[in-house]
């Protein structure tokens, strides 16, 4: 694997191990709790997990055709410090509508744990086999900021987890 791709991945996997460990902590009760309309922990590592499939799967396809995909530059790097930007913020933004459609519910914290898992051993096994030359390839597309590369994509990965994570902690109180 690529070494900037791997030193992102890792940074990934760290981040969902050390989550998980800290979650398996809670009752399934408290994993699955929810008030007012708000998401539950279960809820929110379940949108967490669904992204980064759908997002791999969008991937998978545009890398058919990465020889055609067009390079990014100046323009999608500052989309992604704005990216990164609105996602250290406090501010509220809705799942796509199509995300939350696909997101599962009820699933068990065993099930989410493993199921994530697998999908990161499939994005592993995607980032060893990612030729160099295609690393500043638009192949992934971001809801608001547009078409990335695949750094970014991890980049995002980490920033959505990241703007999830005090939720997370206000819930496990």
């Amino acid at each position: 694997m690529n070494a900037r791709l791997q030193k992102l991945f890792n940074k990934l996997e760290e981040d969902r191990i050390k989550l998980f460990k800290e979650v398996e902590k809670l009752s399934p009760e408290q994993f699955q709790h929810s008030e007012n309309g708000k998401w539950s922990v279960q809820q929110i590592l379940s949108h967490l997990y669904i992204a980064e499939k759908l997002s791999l799967q969008y991937i998978a396809k545009k890398v058919l055709g990465i020889k055609d995909a067009d390079r990014s530059g100046l323009a999608e790097e500052l989309k992604m410090i704005l990216l990164k930007l609105s996602q250290r913020l406090p501010f509220k933004f809705k799942a796509p509508r199509a995300l939350n459609e696909l997101t599962p519910s009820g699933l068990s914290f065993e099930q989410l744990r493993d199921e994530w898992e697998s999908e990161r051993e499939q994005l592993k096994i995607f980032l060893e086999k990612f030729e160099p030359e295609h690393l500043d390839k638009k192949i992934y597309r971001h809801v608001r900021a547009g078409l990335l590369n695949i750094q970014h994509a991890l980049i995002f990965f980490r920033e959505h987890y990241i703007h999830h994570l005090p939720q997370i902690k206000r819930l496990m109180k």
